[in-house]
């Protein structure tokens, strides 16, 4: 098991000095059972937020008394003190109304979420367990405290986070917990969107993130409702042997844990439902899927207060997946040129993802993707020239030469595009000697 930061050991121990109970609880003592490095430590205490302040002086900074909670500095780091609380009504399903502060521990521990964080380590390492926290741990099950109806309409965030923590830690939900999130997933209505992306990225980033989509699917459509068409939608084609949303979780299951890619493979076939035509033959085609995916893409990250660098790249990634790129240095340079190097290797473990989501017997698309992926290490390994910044010659140069205003950008793009595509190699003398000829073509 981990140990305890020596800084927190810190606060543990001013606390204690001060004829104060204090433990560390929530996630910090979660992930140390498991063996986990957590990313913070919080700490509960029987402490008055005065007394707080008191035993920590001028590194104790008030950073929500009315809930209880002082931010405490110990050796350059921040820990979160707040005093062991007894939450009352919750009107708007995420914050109490208000809060009783008591001396009791356990009824601490008895507000909170699931049981798995309802769990408190001493300074010695003696732990408060009061709901077999630690025996769910062990088998891997993410149970409510008390009544699960009541821990979610409480505070409806809970069920994005019930599904983020399962997804993250490969745990199984709880029956009766699982069957009060379809329940009460409406109640995601009244949570704040910034919220809302904040659990859903870190949910598609954790390793069981296809299975606990493919068993809430619901869930998400409260938030993203043009998720519910993929549900159970035939595809009625050789290519696929899944229904669009069912191939789309396999797909999710292929891609690395980057939520960029892992959103982008949740949304690439989201526009499936909008297209789908059948031939003559009853066979199934999607015309124009990539554009109406791209477009719901971008509709459905606008709507989640997504930052504009991870909006543009998701959508970026599911305008392209359907994109052939041919195997051939100079497209597999355009495509740099397009794309910049991280993003085209987002690309093609994406384009790999919906190939291994296909049909078994089209999984030799693999091999023109090593193809393609081949040639782009060797083009990034000749250091070749697919962006402006690497291009031998720049605006300075172009005004020195007698150019101005727009005319400068112009010249540039055509003088990239030509050495992207072999026409001219990148050469400061040759280039500008072609400078003359690209003004003329304006």
């Amino acid at each position: 098991m981990a140990e305890i930061p020596e800084y927190v050991k810190k606060v543990l121990e001013t606390l204690e000095a001060a004829g104060h109970e204090a433990w560390c609880v929530g996630g910090c003592v979660r992930d140390t059972l498991l063996g986990r490095v957590p990313e913070d430590w919080d700490v509960t205490t029987s402490a008055m937020p005065e007394e707080t302040m008191a035993a920590f002086g001028q590194h104790a900074f008030p950073t929500g008394l009315q809930h209880g909670t002082v931010t405490v500095r110990a050796d350059h780091n921040s820990v979160e003190v707040t005093t062991y609380r007894v939450d009352g009504t919750y009107h708007d399903h995420r914050r109490p109304d208000s809060v009783t502060f008591t001396r009791s521990l356990e009824e601490d521990l008895q507000r909170r979420d699931f049981t798995a964080n309802a769990i408190a380590m001493s300074l010695r390492g003696e732990l408060r367990d009061p709901f077999g926290g630690q025996e769910d741990l062990r088998n891997g099950v993410l149970r409510c405290v008390g009544y699960p109806d009541q821990r979610f309409q409480e505070d409806a965030l809970r069920i994005l986070r019930g599904l983020r923590f399962a997804a993250v830690l490969g745990f199984a939900i709880d029956p009766a917990t699982g069957e009060s999130i379809h329940r009460n997933k409406e109640l995601l209505g009244e949570i704040a969107a910034e919220r809302i992306q904040v659990e859903l990225l870190k949910l598609l980033a954790g390793q069981n993130a296809a299975e606990v989509l493919r068993q809430y699917p619901d869930v998400v459509g409260v938030f993203w409702p043009e998720v519910l068409p993929m549900v159970g939608f035939d595809q009625k084609n050789v290519h696929h042997c899944y229904d669009v949303w069912e191939h789309t979780l396999h797909a999710v299951a292929a891609v690395p844990g980057d939520p960029v890619l892992r959103c982008a493979a949740l949304l690439h076939d989201i526009g499936k439902p909008n297209c789908f035509t059948v031939d003559e033959k009853g066979v199934g085609h999607f015309y124009g899927h990539s554009a109406i995916s791209r477009e719901l893409a971008d509709r459905m990250l606008r709507r989640l207060k997504c930052s504009t660098e991870f909006r543009e790249t998701v959508v970026r990634l599911v305008d392209w997946h359907d994109r052939d790129i041919p195997r051939t240095d100079k497209a597999i340079r355009r495509a740099l040129g397009k794309l910049g190097e991280r993003d085209l290797r987002r690309l093609l473990a994406l384009k790999r993802a919906d190939n291994l989501a296909q049909a078994p017997e089209f999984h030799d698309r693999q091999r023109e993707l090593d193809k393609g992926e081949t040639i782009m290490e060797k083009l990034l390994a000749e250091d070749a020239c697919f962006s402006l910044k690497q291009l031998a010659v720049n605006g300075k140069d172009l005004t020195e030469f007698g150019l101005s205003g727009p005319v400068v950008g112009q010249v540039l793009k055509k003088l990239l595009d030509a050495v992207v595509d072999g026409d001219l190699p990148n050469d400061r003398k040759e280039l500008l000697s072609s400078v003359s000829r690209f003004v003329t073509d304006l």
